[in-house]
């Protein structure tokens, strides 16, 4: 037995029940060669109606198995981790590194100013000795509006600060704090709380009300020496680095003790220079924060991303300051938790089943990918570091610049050329050094890389959240979000990273088979598009497609369809999610690969092939009042912005099994002697119904719903045309 100054800061368990689970899914995989043990024996003869159809579904459902087969590494070996908050107290007391926060934005309309410092107070706020805290927020549009919000978020802090620590709140986001209290609270706590939220919401105030005017007033701007960097400003895509640090190291709340950091940082940008959109960013903070607090760790959230728990940063140490396996972990990934999804989730966008299933599978083979943001990062790791054994490294005493003898000032002026758009010109910074550039998913990338160098990473996800976003609220937002996550992902693949290849021998193969699941999610629109047209159009024609009812090739298909989509639905539910929200997880699993998929499917194919360029689309947080009461509602949102090649894609493809579907009843209706020629085609108006029940939404959105959150008329009368067209050549070849 250890001794007990040596107890492990973390522990790991295996899941319960894995045996049987494998047993199962080993059934499952009979099945599927079953399937293609049926398509091999039955293939047409020549001459014979369908015989290319035939081919084409073997192939589809050769993907579709080997799509299950890589799915199997997220479950085939799960682990789930605890932590000890108090054995870290007491073997390091205050004693414990520095931490570095980078909060990022890009778009004060997209972003709103009061948004974003929430999330920065939050993360000041964190139950964490504050002078080893310091907190960066990238700007990259470098709006002085938001750099204002952040100076009146400086002023705040040494009221709200105080307050979080005396009355042990939860969470630390006010605006979060403010509504979780709004009916029952302490008594004690009324005064305190009165005076917090009228110096809160007199904040709010001031700030909304330069936002709403577009710019600052001179009386404002005469108040700090910061603004006085606008005064060269260009635009957003053009201007010189802006870098204030707005709270030093000898700063103090209203009650005497230390504050963190705060810095404020706008990138300088030229139209001539490429800035690698977050990556650059990122990056840009990892090279200032060096040279003012150099942080041994490093906290990325997104700007949406506000802190939940307050004892986050101590869960994250834990695995890092373990004495036996800590010096192995490069990052630590909390999950995405999203404070906005409806009851039956709409749209698909918790990913409950990827945070409370999937991640965890990865876990159990070396780590998670890092996703971007909730991310604790070990410094030199981020900055290309490769692992060693002697990567053991002494946590003790910290490292923070800040407390030296320069000046905030004087760290102002030696920082700002760190910033600059040249500084990476001729070096490895974006390819060893820090995030990785030229790829819409540059966290996924830069994790990959990481555990190809050695280090491992863990996922924790626990019993209270470590922080909490915003999830889009429309149709077309959450499709723009999958297109971009899939063409990056797709893009990883067909590059030198590509998971296959480039990790060979330096990951385990769970871990490969983790990530080329995911890079894969864009070749999955062909298969998907196949199985969501031809069987229907077979329909009208009489070509069956798949076996009888009343033979032995009948049960693998049935069996398959029923297991997998009966776990799926337990393991939906399990997770914490409803019936409902299992059919809508269901019915966008069939639009992202139908819609999302198939545009990043082709724009990484023509990237790959010269003829476009990576673009990075930011996902919009706020939402209209009536589309955020249509959403609240749980009625699915078209809207003008579904007029893109998206929409009429998911639309023909619904209407095509509409008319096929009625084609079928019409013929049935009309010719009794059809009937028995439809019995033999059971599967194929079994799977035709299906698309048309779970395309009812679409439906009502092209011809029954008058309101603004409709497809407009132009996408439904494209739609009509290209599906009779479709089924006019269709019934003209076959």
């Amino acid at each position: 037995m250890r001794n007990s100054k040596y107890a492990p800061l973390f522990e790991t368990k295996r899941a319960k029940g894995i045996a049987i689970y494998r047993l199962f899914a080993v059934s499952i995989f009979i099945g599927i060669c079953s399937i293609w043990a049926y398509r091999l024996s039955h293939i047409p003869r020549k001459g014979e109606d369908g015989k290319w159809i035939w081919i084409g579904l073997f192939a589809s459902e050769l993907w579709f198995g080997f799509s299950w087969i890589l799915s199997e590494a997220h479950r085939w070996n799960p682990s789930y981790r605890c932590t000890f908050k108090d054995r870290l107290s007491k073997r390091y007391g205050n004693d414990l590194p520095d931490v570095d926060i980078f909060v990022c934005t890009a778009d004060p309309a997209i972003e709103p100013p009061m948004m974003v410092i929430n999330t920065v107070l939050s993360v000041m706020a964190y139950d964490y000795p504050p002078e080893k805290l310091s907190v960066y927020l990238s700007d990259d549009a470098g709006s002085d509006i938001t750099f204002y919000a952040l100076l009146e978020a400086s002023q705040f802090a040494k009221h709200w600060i105080p307050y979080c620590k005396d009355f042990n709140v939860e969470p630390r986001s006010p605006a979060a704090y403010f509504i979780s209290v709004s009916d029952t609270h302490d008594t004690k706590q009324d005064k305190p709380l009165a005076t917090i939220k009228k110096l809160y919401e007199d904040m709010e105030n001031r700030i909304e009300s330069a936002a709403k005017l577009g710019r600052l007033s001179k009386e404002i701007c005469s108040k700090h020496r910061g603004f006085s960097q606008w005064n060269l400003y260009a635009s957003r895509r053009d201007h010189h680095t802006i870098l204030q640090i707005l709270i030093d190291g000898n700063a103090t709340d209203i009650k005497g003790s230390a504050l963190p950091t705060l810095v404020y940082l706008a990138r300088e940008k030229r139209p001539q220079h490429p800035h690698n959109f977050k990556a650059g960013a990122v990056n840009a903070l990892i090279r200032v924060s060096s040279n003012i607090s150099n942080g041994q760790i490093i906290l990325n959230v997104d700007c949406d991303m506000y802190s939940n728990n307050s004892h986050a940063v101590l869960d994250a140490l834990c695995f890092f300051l373990d004495e036996e396996k800590g010096h192995e972990i490069a990052f630590v990934q909390f999950p995405q938790i999203f404070e906005n999804i409806t009851k039956n989730d709409i749209y698909g966008n918790s990913l409950i089943v990827g945070r409370e299933v999937e991640f965890h599978g990865l876990d159990g083979y070396g780590g998670p990918l890092y996703i971007g943001t909730g991310c604790f990062h070990r410094r030199d790791a981020l900055c290309g570091k490769k692992f060693s054994e002697e990567c053991k490294i002494q946590w003790k005493g910290g490292n923070n610049t800040m407390r030296r003898e320069e000046s905030a000032h004087e760290l102002e002026e030696t920082s700002r050329f760190l910033a600059s758009c040249t500084y990476e010109e001729n070096t490895q910074r974006g390819k060893e050094i820090g995030l990785k550039y030229g790829c819409p998913v540059e966290d996924v990338i830069t994790g990959l890389s990481i555990q190809c160098q050695g280090w491992k990473s863990v996922y924790f996800n626990p019993p209270r959240s470590a922080f909490i976003g915003v999830a889009p609220t429309t149709l077309p937002q959450t499709l723009e979000q999958h297109k971009r996550w899939s063409e990056g992902d797709f893009q990883i693949f067909l590059s030198k990273y590509g998971p296959a290849w480039f990790a060979h021998g330096k990951i385990s193969l769970g871990l490969q088979m983790g990530y080329c699941c995911y890079c894969l999610w864009a070749p999955n629109c062909l298969p998907t598009l196949y199985y969501s047209v031809v069987p229907s159009l077979c329909l009208l024609r009489g070509i069956s497609l798949f076996p009888q009812c009343s033979t032995p090739w009948f049960i693998p298909y049935v069996y398959v369809i029923v297991s997998k989509y009966a776990y799926s639905l337990i393991e939906f539910l399990w997770s914490g999610g409803t019936i409902l929200g299992w059919w809508n997880n269901q019915r966008m699993w069939l639009y992202r690969r139908t819609s999302s998929y198939v545009l990043g499917f082709t724009d990484t194919i023509l990237k790959s092939l010269g003829f476009s360029d990576t673009a990075f689309v930011i996902t919009a947080k706020v939402a209209d009042e009536d589309v955020l009461e249509r959403y609240q509602r749980e009625i699915m949102e078209f809207g003008p912005s579904s007029s893109s090649p998206m929409f009429t894609l998911l639309a023909t493809i619904a209407l095509l099994n509409l008319f096929s579907l009625l084609g079928v009843v019409q013929k049935l209706a009309l010719n009794k002697d059809s009937i028995s020629q439809y019995q033999a085609m059971a599967l194929q108006i079994l799977l035709c119904s299906l698309l048309v029940l779970i395309n009812l939404p679409l439906y009502q959105g092209l011809f029954l719903r008058k309101d603004k959150g409709k497809i407009p008329s132009s996408v439904a009368v494209k739609s009509v045309v290209l599906a009779l067209s479709a089924i006019t050549c269709f019934t003209f070849m076959y």
